[in-house]
């Protein structure tokens, strides 16, 4: 490649600042917000791709076709002064300096009344772009005490300092949660903390890269990150944070936010493959109903393996095998009758038997070989296959009839696109781009977010009126504005505990807030009745909790599979139940405000140094403290406990405990530590009560704060599109007025539907609980400039 190490500033239009910077290519700088920079860098010949699917900004939906790569709308664009010194440039907007020298070519930025960059290229070569190939590179320099989040769903520790990752996708089963790499998503956006603050960089090329997070040391260059794309266009956006919940929601917002899933989403799921795969697949399914009831488990939905579409030992999407389904809407009913939504697995990749392939072809409806004309050939499960592309008007119609007419119409209720990394290795892969062709190399993780997109799209429609639920294992940034995503094919494993948690939480930091684990591991060895009850409660309380597993031996990961922890696996999902309104309120606040509800200790308390060296515990929104069991044999779990004026509060028996230690928690089978911050107020469910329900509330009060503290609680049917309008919203406030301890409730949005009753129980710094209020408590309408 070639550095491109000298600039000459060549004008500004009042909104952009244009440079030359060599090789025939120019640099544009823009601040599109007071806290937003982007740099383009254009070749002598245009961009490689001149549009995207990632970006949303405030939510503004890009079309199938894309965003065109120069759109700014969206943002608000303040006005640009641009001040020439000598060797350097200072383009200036709302806040937020870009400096650029012009030799050696670079750029450090810096927020208002702040002395030093929080961002500044390495000053030895730092943009690099290839005349042979497409490839191009960025390098910035690095502080030793900066430590690096994000990166979507890689494994490894929580801070990836030091590590080396490939922006790629494949479909690694079985996976090592620490070591593997690439995984599932492809998506180069980075969360970096360190003494200047937070900042964020999000690189919008949707081709292959490698982000270097200091595991290359060279003498000549000083401590460095770099960006190296195999192809695509160097396009990226400088979030100034400075903290990191500013970064985190500032970058959700850019690409369009976090769908709101149907609180039946929310509960426990089921699947396995062994399940759909079986011959009397229709029969394990009406034994699992059954189970599920002689058990006393309650299942909310229901997620179809691929099986059901199979021919033999192959898979056909938008086929079903009637001999295992011989009525596949009666099968969908008794489903639902037993409480439980369906949720259909679908494949992209159509197999070179499949028998609508000639179909396909005839039509044009797939991904090409640029070369001979042909479908472009990719391996897949089974044997060899070909791809539907989305960025075919003509393939999306088709597409979504099939969704419609083979898994909708019979009462299918959300889709889960699967293996749709679109492993398409042949280097003259085409996709039809609607009607502007272009190297699928460019942008494999579009099609997962089309099909994503459109699976969507074929719900809303289908079911108008209420909120689709789609869930997809491959994408790029944005996926999240469509629903969920999970960890993948995880491996039974001690091992795998720690690091899926990590992992979980950067993908949280990566805009991805819909997330969750296959519990009780998917691939490997059968887990036994420790590592199983620990998976249940490690699974618990993330949004997704879904048991899914493919065991060689046809074990089925199912609650009852050790009767000897039934009890404790009961336990920890009547503990999810308990809190579903809890964690209801906290994807409503995600999906409103940009905040995940899974986090990192640091995020709720970044001024407790210990706090942001935490990564084997997690926040559940900002009241609660979860800290599962991760080690084999273990009875009782240390944990800290950050610094929060009035301590905290074990969850199970109301125990006071100070913050800013490390302490001992007992931690027997089915009892998931879990810490209650003092000042809390958590909404929880009658004990027992399904997700789908609305049943009568309580609030739990923890302690006192010191001065105030509030909480929300969000209540609509579960699944209304108008959430936003339509949604009861109540806001709680406990504060301390001389020697009284006030707590009051106001609501805004809809009325109740029918006289509703909030009760309040005080726990308190020994545990006793104390009934506040033996009454309901008063609901009174909130201001219209109140919180929400």
């Amino acid at each position: 490649m070639k550095a491109l190490v000298q600039g000459r500033y060549r004008g500004h239009d009042g909104k952009a600042a244009v440079f030359d910077v060599g090789e025939g290519a120019s640099l544009t700088l823009r601040i599109l917000e007071g806290d937003i920079g982007r740099v383009t860098l254009q070749r002598r010949d245009g961009y490689r791709l001149e549009r995207g699917w990632s970006l949303a900004p405030g939510g503004a939906e890009p079309p199938f076709a894309g965003r065109p790569r120069d759109d700014v709308s969206g943002f608000a664009n303040p006005p640009t002064t641009v001040t020439e010194q000598p060797g350097r440039v200072l383009v200036s907007a709302a806040g937020l300096t870009a400096e650029v020298v012009l030799a050696p070519f670079a750029i450090a930025w810096r927020r208002e009344g702040e002395a030093a960059p929080f961002l500044r290229d390495r000053s030895t070569q730092a943009y690099f772009l290839s005349n042979r190939t497409g490839a191009l590179a960025h390098a910035m320099a690095r502080d030793p005490e900066e430590r690096h989040y994000g990166l979507g769903d890689k494994a490894g520790p929580l801070d990836r300092t030091g590590r080396r990752f490939r922006i790629d996708a494949t479909d690694p089963c079985g996976f090592d949660a620490e070591l593997s790499d690439p995984l599932y998503k492809m998506l180069p956006f980075l969360v970096v903390d360190g003494p200047q603050g937070a900042h964020g960089l999000f690189y919008d090329n949707p081709a292959t890269a490698t982000v270097d997070l200091g595991c290359t040391l060279d003498n000549y260059h000083g401590p460095f990150r770099s960006y190296r794309a195999d192809d695509g266009d160097l396009d990226y956006y400088v979030l100034a944070g400075p903290a990191i919940p500013d970064v985190v929601r500032r970058f959700s917002w850019l690409t369009g936010g976090q769908a709101f899933a149907p609180r039946w989403s929310l509960g426990f799921a089921m699947t396995s493959m062994a399940i759909a795969d079986a011959p009397d697949a229709d029969a394990r399914i009406s034994a699992f109903i059954a189970d599920c009831r002689r058990h006393g488990i309650a299942c909310d939905s229901f997620h179809f393996g691929s099986g059901y579409s199979s021919i033999g030992a192959r898979r056909y999407v938008f086929h079903w095998n009637r001999d295992k389904f011989p009525d596949p809407a009666a099968t969908m009913a008794r489903l639902a009758a037993a409480g439980m939504r369906p949720v259909a697995n679908v494949k992209p990749c159509l197999l070179d038997d499949h028998p609508r392939l000639a179909e396909a072809r005839g039509d044009g409806l797939l991904v090409r070989d640029g070369r001979s004309g042909d479908p472009a050939v990719a391996q897949f499960w089974d044997g060899l296959g070909f791809h539907i592309d989305f960025t075919n008007e003509k393939a999306r119609a088709w597409w979504a009839d099939g969704l419609k007419s083979a898994l909708l119409d019979v009462g299918v209720a959300s889709i889960w696109n699967d293996n749709n990394e679109f492993e398409i290795w042949d280097e003259d892969a085409v996709c039809a781009g609607d009607g502007r062709p272009f190297a699928q190399s460019l942008a494999r993780p579009a099609q997962a977010l089309l099909m994503t997109k459109l699976a969507y799209e074929t719900q809303a429609a289908q079911a108008p009126g209420r909120r689709p639920y789609v869930v997809s294992r491959a994408g790029p940034a944005g996926l999240a504005r469509y629903g969920q995503t999970w960890t993948g094919d995880n491996e039974t494993a001690w091992k795998t505990l720690r690091f899926n948690l990590a992992q979980g939480l950067n993908m949280s930091l990566s805009g991805l807030f819909n997330i969750g684990h296959d519990v009780g591991g998917f691939h490997g060895p059968s887990p036994g009745p420790e590592l199983f009850c620990r998976f249940v409660e490690f699974c618990a309380l993330w949004p997704r909790m879904v048991m899914n597993s493919w065991k060689a031996d046809g074990t089925v990961n199912q609650p009852w599979m050790h009767p000897e922890v039934l009890p404790q696996v009961r336990a920890a999902l009547a503990l999810r139940s308990r809190l579903m309104p809890y964690l209801y309120t906290r994807m409503w606040r995600a999906s409103r405000d940009h905040e995940p509800a899974v986090r990192p200790l640091f995020w709720d308390f970044p001024a407790d140094p210990a706090a942001r060296t935490v990564d084997d515990a997690f926040m559940l929104g900002p009241d609660l403290l979860v800290a599962p069991v991760l080690v084999e044999g273990a009875v009782t779990r240390s944990l800290y406990l950050p610094a929060h004026p009035g301590g905290w509060f074990d969850w199970h028996d109301g125990r006071h405990v100070e913050g800013g230690t490390v302490v001992a928690v007992p931690a027997p089978l089915g009892r998931l530590p879990l810490f209650a911050r003092a000042g809390a107020i958590v909404p929880v469910a009658d004990p027992g009560a399904p997700a789908a329900s609305l049943p009568d509330r309580t609030v739990l009060v923890f302690g006192e704060p010191v001065d105030a503290s509030a909480a929300d609680l969000y209540e609509d049917d579960g699944e209304t599109a108008e959430w936003r309008r339509d949604g009861l919203h109540v806001r709680f406030e406990l504060r301390r007025t001389g020697e009284t301890l006030l707590l009051s409730a106001r609501h805004q949005g809809a009325d109740p539907s029918r006289p509703w009753r909030i009760g309040v129980r005080r726990i308190g710094t020994h545990g006793d609980l104390q009934l506040l209020s033996s009454s309901a408590l008063a609901l009174e309408p909130m201001p219209a400039a109140g919180p929400g």
